[in-house]
């Protein structure tokens, strides 16, 4: 089983790839410049098309798109939110997750015909629920809500391959983008995930869900 997890230099991401890695899963870790790591910014399409060419041939069991960025938690609704950042954030958080689904959709397919259970966990935020709505932070809200949306589309779409997509919340983590007061450790927050992540399927195919296993509303 080989796993492949976007944004694995630190947080989140690097302590998915660290208890994979303990289980005995081959991972394969991205980022934009981390040496050890494939070179990856999702980002900039040419880096993802590079990075599906590195990996022509490869069967990977799971795709988790872990990569983003929450760049507006100081902006002010007056005056504030300019557009090259809601461009910024939906390059990253959204595009940059379809972008690294589509090319890597044949090393999906090809453990599919090896006969591997394969996946795709998107990486979301409860901030992008339409049903927890609690203002401010408009387009990190706006990026996240669009990379549920994208990850229930593509459970349709995947469903009849027999590939299934799951979204995830993992809580308010203390990382560099949580914050020291965040009320969920790495550690907690990674150990949920994995086993949300290993237990997916498609009889919960488009769930969307937090680190803990609750069901969140859309």
């Amino acid at each position: 089983m080989t796993i492949l997890i976007t944004g694995a230099n630190r947080g989140i991401g690097q302590g998915l790839a660290n208890e994979w890695c303990k289980a005995g899963k081959e991972v394969i870790g991205t980022a934009r410049n981390e040496p050890g790591l494939e070179q990856l910014d999702v980002a900039e399409p040419n880096s993802v098309s590079a990075l599906a060419e590195r990996l022509k041939g490869k069967p990977i069991s799971a795709l988790v798109c872990n990569a983003g960025i929450l760049l507006d938690r100081h902006e002010q609704l007056d005056g504030g939110y300019p557009p090259a950042l809601w461009a910024k954030h939906f390059q990253v958080n959204v595009t940059g997750v379809f972008l690294t689904v589509q090319a890597l959709l044949p090393n999906l397919r090809l453990a599919l015909e090896n006969g591997e259970a394969t996946k795709i966990a998107i990486v979301s935020s409860l901030l992008g629920s339409q049903a927890a709505a609690g203002g401010g932070r408009y387009i990190y809200r706006s990026s996240k809500a669009a990379a549920i949306n994208l990850g229930r589309n593509l459970a349709v779409d995947l469903r009849p391959e027999g590939i299934a997509v799951g979204i995830y919340h993992p809580g308010w983590v203390a990382t560099d983008m949580g914050g020291s007061e965040a009320e969920v450790s790495v550690e907690d927050s990674v150990a949920g995930l994995r086993a949300q992540i290993d237990d997916l399927d498609l009889i919960e195919t488009g769930c969307f869900k937090a680190w803990d296993g609750k069901v969140l509303p859309f």
